[in-house]
């Protein structure tokens, strides 16, 4: 008797996960994003983290489909860095994972290495998503530091300071 109160049990949880598995997703749907203050305020911060270590470093924001809402360079940085760190943020909102870790999964893995080969995509470190729980709402990138290790670090130390408003 208990088996069959333990089936019909089972019957009745796969077909709820059946039927939800079935209903169509809705028409229009809700997305956090971030304001403009917020995404200035993330690439002041990382510029700011990385001139305290003596970086002179550009730093992107993107929004969730990795169109630029803000960006600041700081003095002395080289022209280059705007493009690097625009090209981390959207390989890192795009991918929804750090660049660092996407670099250096790339290394390990041989398959993983056709990353460098996608369009657009800078497999380096420096690109940082951004999160509003665990919804990923844009990413930051940043670009100039003797190495992506250290951008990252600057751009971890930008998200840090406004966690409070993520």
């Amino acid at each position: 008797m208990q088996s069959v109160l333990r089936l019909g049990g089972l019957a009745v949880l796969l077909a709820a996960s059946v039927a939800q598995a079935q209903t169509p997703a809705p028409a229009v749907r809700t997305e956090k994003n971030m304001s403009l203050v917020l995404a200035n305020q993330i690439a002041a911060e990382a510029v700011a983290a990385c001139a305290a270590n003596g970086y002179n470093v550009a730093a992107t924001v993107v929004d969730r489909a990795g169109t630029v809402r803000a960006v600041q360079r700081a003095d002395n940085a080289g022209p280059h860095t705007l493009a690097s760190s625009e090209r981390k943020a959207w390989t890192s909102a795009s991918a929804k994972s750090p660049t660092q870790a996407m670099m250096e999964g790339a290394q390990k893995n041989p398959a993983a290495a056709n990353l460098v080969y996608l369009p657009g995509f800078l497999v380096l470190g420096g690109g940082v998503p951004i999160k509003s729980g665990n919804e990923v709402i844009g990413a930051v990138g940043v670009g100039g530091a003797p190495g992506g290790h250290l951008d990252e670090q600057c751009a971890n130390a930008a998200l840090e300071k406004v966690k409070g408003l993520l």
